[in-house]
């Protein structure tokens, strides 16, 4: 499979806003032990700011044990339950002591779709968009979970990887997030439009359309 580089650490060390659509494309890979290597198209995230201005974001009112990973470094996991029942994956932005994070929210599977069945107890022949379209289901599919908080992006294990040079440009929909009571209209999700593997509604409630071009 052909990627383009590795995503350096100084890369997360920004807003979520601005990081968020650029990781759009990009290849998500873990390993979840030896011989196990699972890849995914980044297709759906959303941003969440920890400046004051955004209450639905877990650092919002400073760190706690609980969310302490969320204020870095940059460029590692925070991983939480949501509602006692799903793991959700995020990516620590902003320079350390800035709390900030950005919610994967789907990809579309690339390497080790088999595995990836498995753990979601999924047969040979169910819809390949039910495999890790959603927070829930993408966490159990890369077989991360509460136990990977703070694992950080280091190239070995984890890493996120640009598109393939020569990469096609590609539409990208800002919108209100999903599932959430406050702050509800803030368009910090971000998704490839018309993409089969985004989680929810394919455009933004007054979603703002706008082009990312991914040539490098």
């Amino acid at each position: 499979m052909r990627t383009g580089r590795r995503l350096p650490e100084d890369f997360f060390g920004r807003s979520p806003v601005e990081i968020a659509p650029e990781l759009l494309g990009c290849v998500l890979m873990y390993e979840p032990r030896d011989g196990v290597r699972l890849t995914g198209r980044i297709v759906e995230v959303e941003a969440y700011v920890g400046d004051g201005t955004d209450p639905s974001a877990h650092c919002h009112s400073g760190p706690t044990p609980r969310n302490r990973s969320l204020f870095g470094p940059p460029g590692r996991l925070y991983t939480y339950l949501s509602y006692g029942i799903h793991t959700c994956v995020n990516i620590v932005c902003q320079p350390e002591g800035i709390g900030a994070g950005i919610l994967l929210r789907a990809v579309e599977p690339l390497e080790g779709e088999g595995w990836m069945r498995g753990q979601r107890g999924l047969d040979a022949d169910a819809a390949r968009q039910r495999i890790a379209s959603g927070p829930g289901r993408l966490a159990e599919a890369f077989a991360i979970g509460l136990e990977h908080d703070g694992l950080a992006f280091d190239g070995h294990r984890l890493a996120i990887h640009r598109p393939a040079t020569g990469s096609r440009s590609m539409r990208v929909i800002a919108g209100p997030r999903i599932g959430i009571r406050r702050a509800r209209d803030l368009p910090y999700r971000f998704h490839l439009a018309d993409d089969p593997f985004v989680s929810g509604p394919r455009t933004g409630r007054r979603g703002v359309e706008r082009v990312l071009e991914r040539s490098r």
